[in-house]
């Protein structure tokens, strides 16, 4: 591999978080200006990309920022099913008409959300750009955030001899951290896609791309991940696993 770094100017999180809480992590972690950490072979990961998240007509969805994302993940998607690369989706149940009852609805700080208007398909439905091909695999993590959580998700990494894991998805701060914290204690290198991923409130999304970087992942651009996914050199590249300090 080659080392070439991405530039500062690419990080989403410049507006949003002080130089101060940058400098902070000068001590005892890695620059944000430093080669992306990969191994030997990948996978996509694409998080509840559910017309719920991504639509606005449907009340927990934002269209903003979930559209886009949509549109990203699916170059993605594209160059992933191009060079067979194991693609992985996730999704609250199978059946996206399905009413949780009890302990399935979990402690979700939410209120009584307004009702979805009758005449649109259900939610919980991977949105059509994406839609799952028939060998693909779908997970269902019962409205619970990680990916990894009560899934067979690491045993199928495992099989396919993955080491590295790009995500996408919604929410940013949610599901998509979520997932990328338990890949990172799985022993994953975990990328996360920024233009791929989304968040209903941008001081989140960025603060938690920020986050994520400087301790557990490293988070790339589209244009990284596509040649990650192609079997190409990204314009930042790794020489060997740089792990951060503890966090």
């Amino acid at each position: 591999m080659t080392d070439s770094t991405a530039h500062h100017a690419d990080k989403p999180w410049l507006a949003a978080i002080p130089q101060a809480d940058i400098d902070s992590f000068a001590g005892g972690f890695n620059t944000i200006d430093r080669p992306i950490t990969y191994g030997e072979r990948a996978a996509l990961i694409i998080i509840d990309m559910t017309r719920e998240f991504v639509d606005s007509a449907y009340p927990t969805g934002w269209t903003d920022t979930g559209a886009p994302a949509v549109h990203s993940t699916a170059t993605l998607l594209a160059a992933a099913r191009r060079h067979l690369v194991p693609v992985y989706f996730t999704k609250d149940y199978p059946d996206p008409g399905h009413t949780p009852i009890r302990g399935e609805v979990g402690r979700w700080r939410t209120t009584e959300s307004a009702p979805q208007d009758p005449d649109l398909p259900a939610g919980d439905e991977i949105a059509d750009e994406l839609a799952p091909q028939p060998d693909e695999i779908v997970l269902y993590k019962q409205r619970k955030p990680s990916g990894f959580f009560g899934t067979p998700l690491a045993s199928l990494l495992i099989a396919e001899a993955v080491d590295t894991v790009l995500l996408t998805g919604m929410t940013t701060s949610g599901c998509v951290r979520a997932t990328a914290l338990d890949a990172f204690q799985y022993n994953f290198h975990v990328l996360v896609v920024q233009e791929a991923c989304a968040d209903r409130s941008q001081i989140s999304h960025a603060v938690t791309l920020f986050d994520l970087h400087m301790k557990y992942a490293d988070v790339i651009c589209e244009e990284d991940a596509v040649a990650i996914l192609s079997g190409q050199e990204p314009r930042a590249a790794a020489l060997s696993p740089q792990l951060a300090g503890d966090g």
